[in-house]
């Protein structure tokens, strides 16, 4: 399987730390790869910024992989319901994943529509640096699940 995150900013130093051991532990299960894009100036205006980061992910979009964005309108999984959301779609023949995490100002329309899921961490808001680094985590869990491994408990 290949995951692809197409994320809005970069990671600081804190949350770097993080990410990378995730990454580190999801290696032996998967082929991921992290696309990051600049962040437009919140000066901007929020409608523009959501627009030209918007054009920035449809532009890195793979027309072939599985998309799902996050998005706090979303539907929330259960780690049990994300990884059998996978398990399925892995059945289905799909193999390639890619995982779209926005800005601080959200995701452009443009984006959403291009989502074959939207996915909600929480109704929670989140720091997007936070939210890349949950996101790892819970695609290391669900593969975990999946596999029958110990970690969910």
């Amino acid at each position: 399987m290949r995951f692809r995150l197409v994320c809005v900013g970069r990671l600081s130093k804190p949350y770097q730390a993080v990410f990378a051991h995730y990454q580190k532990l999801l290696s032996p299960y998967v082929k991921l790869e992290v696309h990051e894009l600049s962040e437009v100036p919140l000066s901007q205006g929020q409608a523009r910024v959501k627009a030209r980061e918007g054009e920035a992910i449809i532009g890195r979009l793979k027309g072939n992989a599985h998309t799902v964005v996050l998005d706090r309108l979303g539907e929330e999984f259960s780690s049990e319901e994300l990884s059998a959301l996978l398990a399925e779609r892995k059945l289905r023949g799909i193999s390639d994943f890619q995982f779209i995490l926005g800005g601080a100002v959200g995701l452009d329309d443009s984006v959403l529509q291009a989502a074959d899921v939207r996915w909600s961490l929480s109704r929670l808001t989140f720091p997007h640096q936070l939210a890349r680094c949950v996101v790892a985590e819970q695609l290391y869990r669900a593969i975990r699940i999946e596999r029958g491994e110990p970690y969910h408990y």
